[in-house]
């Protein structure tokens, strides 16, 4: 069940210019599984609100689309590039664009059209990778691109922005010319030296927030950050029900020790089953203020128990309705949540028996079997969410 590959952790962060009530910059991202290929695309509209938005949205679905039919990057912003409408005032294309592609090998390419340059941070340091111009005739006038190829290593990462993050802060005291990439690098490199492994989400989003205190909490133009995080993939294992057969206990109780990762075991009887095999106690440990569903407890070793088929059935109605994976509140559905959007695989293991008591036709119609609520489950984690998810029956 369990990859030792390494993960790419990807999140983005934006803001729209103060009193608009779109995006004038557009990211898109996609991890191929059957290329085994990471592409991410930043674009920035001309000018902001809506035809930005729009003249964005263009630049990175043709990119997406581009690349997903194995164009390379180059190839990509050419075609974008001679077909996308082209601003003869500002003698610009109507967006600008930094496309990523990442292969299997973490051979990654970067092509970056009139945007800030992005930054490679490995440890403590900003790595200047060299870059190769390219040239593109459009409309009978060279337009210039620049090219990088390099290898990705272990807890590196990339971050990409528009201009709008680097020129926030224009005309302040301490920042006359915009807050600019020097001083963007060492922001970086400050929240990440006091923080080892903060997420792409989080790092995204400080560098976000930072640029809009720079325009004194009304951004001059649109805010986006993108981060890119190759790292050691963080995992979750949740067990769920009694395996079918009684003689796979204690095969179930050895998956759950042996298991590199958080762990959560979700049923009463499951964690019972753990327990006893392992040799173990179960302990409560909290009751939460309300009470929707049983308190959480915890076996040595193991982590987080809770309820079942009610927990797992209110852990999906959130992730249905949720649209992003900031998340407050409590309860043993939400520790369940909070788990799920900070791990990269979540894995999946699901006994089989069947519990009687969840066929009660007079029980509430969400009590559905447990595989069926998994299976909803996970289809939003990959979907929605774009966690990698396994499932193993027992």
């Amino acid at each position: 069940m369990e990859s030792s590959k390494n993960y790419i952790d990807i999140g983005c962060y934006q803001l729209n210019k103060a009193e608009n009530e779109v995006c004038g910059d557009v990211f898109f991202s996609r991890k191929m599984k059957k290329d085994d290929k990471t592409f991410a695309v930043l674009a920035d509209g001309l000018g902001t609100g809506i035809k930005a938005n729009i003249m964005a949205t263009t630049a990175a679905s043709m990119a997406l689309n581009y690349t997903v039919d194995n164009a390379s990057v180059k190839q990509a912003s050419e075609l974008i590039m001679n077909t996308f409408p082209f601003d003869l005032k500002s003698k610009k294309a109507q967006s600008t664009f930094t496309i990523i592609n990442i292969d299997n090998n973490a051979e990654t390419e970067v092509i970056s059209y009139d945007c800030p340059e992005f930054l490679l941070i490995r440890g403590d340091k900003i790595i200047n990778i060299p870059h190769i111009d390219v040239q593109i005739d459009v409309l009978k006038r060279k337009q210039e691109l620049l090219y990088f190829k390099f290898k990705l290593e272990k807890e590196d990462r990339i971050v990409i922005f528009t201009n709008g993050v680097t020129k926030s802060g224009f005309g302040n005291a301490n920042m006359l010319l915009g807050w600019g990439i020097e001083k963007i690098k060492s922001f970086l490199l400050k929240n990440i030296s006091k923080n080892k492994f903060i997420s792409s989400q989080d790092l995204s989003k400080k560098v976000t927030h930072q640029a809009c205190s720079n325009d004194i909490l009304k951004p001059r133009d649109d805010l986006s950050c993108a981060v890119i995080y190759f790292r050691e993939p963080r995992k979750l294992l949740i067990s769920t029900g009694p395996p079918f057969y009684e003689e796979e206990d204690k095969k179930l109780a050895e998956i759950v020790r042996d298991f590199k990762g958080k762990k959560i075991i979700a049923g009463g009887t499951t964690s019972q089953i753990i327990a006893r095999e392992l040799g173990k106690k179960i302990e409560s440990v909290h009751s939460f203020s309300h009470l929707e569903l049983p308190p959480v407890a915890k076996i040595e070793g193991i982590g987080m128990v809770t309820e079942g088929i009610l927990t797992l059935g209110k852990v999906y109605e959130k992730l249905k309705n949720k649209k992003s994976t900031d998340i407050s509140g409590e309860g043993p559905d939400v520790e369940i949540l909070k788990n799920m959007f900070t791990s990269d695989i979540i894995e999946f293991i699901v006994g089989t028996k069947i519990n009687t008591a969840h066929l009660n036709p007079n029980l509430p119609i969400e009590l559905e079997v447990r595989r069926y609520i998994v299976k909803k489950i996970i289809k939003l984690l990959e979907n929605k969410f774009f966690k990698e998810v396994h499932l193993k029956f027992i």
